[in-house]
């Protein structure tokens, strides 16, 4: 097995806990008090990890490359995922992400102009025929803005794997994620006051959630994450593997959260999946 694809395994099995940690964190929290106390975690354990390995600062000329980041992999995509989760099932919500490669493989397209043959672009027909199914029968055949919310999140993760292939050739894995977490972090400090109170309405559940959140889910796995893009030929090659997040979701949220998959969830998934399936053999 390519090196690669060990770094994004262990990813996913990181962010498939990210679904159930929010779910939690979310009884607590409002989706922008989570989103903030979680990278403000996770840029203390970033600044720890920098300040021991004494990395170099960025060029001052990357920096708006690195806001750029921190903005669409991290400020955007997690306050949109975590208003979008609210009203749907880890389960629906991580089939959602798992259209991913797709978002990113249109952008690539526009902007690299990387070949998508007649069978990719009919997986990409029929996974949006899956998501139109589960945003209709989640919202019990009216549209469902949870679903519109957490594929917004997938959309501004996917430029955020495109962006990310533009320093991964300059900066180490650590310094790009970590200097893309300081950036996502200090765009969310602006709602630092409005957040704060909530606090006072926590238990220690929810702050454990938030740190392993902080810590894993958006340290360690980014981290890894950045260095599987480092190391793969395309970025197709890894955002792929965000289709195995769906099963070990599912399966983390009936043993903790006792969430069932409705109806709409395993028809709009199994067409999703079949999507992904002749997306994968149309490359």
């Amino acid at each position: 097995m390519k090196n690669y694809k060990i770094y994004s395994i262990i990813t996913i099995i990181i962010w498939a806990m990210a679904y159930i940690l929010t779910k939690i964190g979310l009884i607590y929290y409002s989706p922008l008090g989570l989103s903030v106390f979680r990278y403000i975690a996770a840029s203390i354990f970033f600044l720890i990890v920098i300040l021991v390995k004494k990395v170099t600062l960025p060029d001052f000329k990357d920096i708006p490359w690195f806001f750029a980041l921190g903005a669409t992999g991290f400020s955007i995509y997690v306050l949109t995922f975590n208003i979008g989760v609210q009203s749907v099932s880890v389960a629906t919500s991580s089939i959602i992400i798992a259209t991913t490669p797709i978002f990113t493989a249109l952008i690539a397209k526009v902007i690299f102009n990387e070949g998508i043959g007649k069978i990719g672009w009919s997986g990409i027909l029929i996974e949006f025929i899956g998501v139109v199914v589960i945003c209709l029968w989640e919202g019990i055949f009216s549209l469902n803005t949870g679903v519109l919310w957490i594929l917004i999140s997938a959309f501004s993760f996917s430029i955020y794997n495109i962006l990310q292939r533009k320093l991964v050739n300059k900066y180490t894995p650590m310094q790009s994620t970590a200097y893309s977490i300081f950036s996502g972090t200090i765009i969310l400090l602006v709602f630092l006051p409005k957040v704060l109170p909530e606090l006072n309405n926590s238990v220690w559940q929810a702050n454990v959630s938030v740190i392993i959140m902080g810590v894993a889910c958006s340290g360690i796995a980014y981290l890894l994450w950045s260095k599987a893009l480092s190391l793969a030929d395309k970025t197709s090659e890894i955002s792929n593997f965000l289709f195995i997040s769906p099963l070990l979701t599912t399966i983390m949220g009936f043993f903790t959260l006792s969430e069932i998959p409705s109806t709409g969830t395993w028809i709009g998934g199994a067409i999703i999946f079949l999507g992904i399936i002749l997306f994968e053999r149309g490359k």
